[in-house]
């Protein structure tokens, strides 16, 4: 298995509308990632918060997903959900997605294979990377 990440992606208003789904199905049919698993959450305008499982969110959002490759395996639990819906504004909702990037199958098997090991990884925000560009005198556009 490849690097395992999760993501969680806010929707202000409770407007999630499934745009963002054809852009995983392609990175899901072009073998970059694998969705392992996914859970919804959302927090009404008092603060009551609900937690979703892909099959209970209705058939007109859960319609968006029919053509998501990728496992759900409950991975995610409600103490996951809890702990985004804090981060939550009023009236929104959430996506969690645990992904596998399987792109980097290949060279993790390089680097076992040369004996090598990872001693260190770490995302950039991208923030970060824009203000060093910036710094340097390089756009990043």
């Amino acid at each position: 298995m490849g690097p395992v990440e999760y993501m969680v992606i806010e929707f202000a208003g409770n407007q999630f509308s499934g745009d963002i789904v054809p852009a995983l199905n392609e990175l899901t049919d072009n073998g970059i990632i694998r969705i392992i698993d996914l859970l919804f959450v959302k927090k009404d305008s008092e603060g009551n918060v609900t937690l979703y499982e892909l099959e209970e969110i209705g058939d007109d959002a859960a319609a968006a997903f029919d053509n998501l490759d990728g496992e759900i395996d409950n991975l995610l639990n409600e103490e996951d959900g809890m702990i985004v819906a804090e981060k939550l504004e009023p009236n929104s909702s959430a996506g969690i997605w645990v992904f596998e990037h399987v792109w980097a199958t290949r060279l993790r098997d390089a680097i076992v294979a040369s004996n090598g090991r990872v001693v260190d990884n770490a995302r950039i925000p991208a923030p970060v990377v824009q203000a060093a560009l910036e710094a340097v005198g390089i756009s990043d556009e």
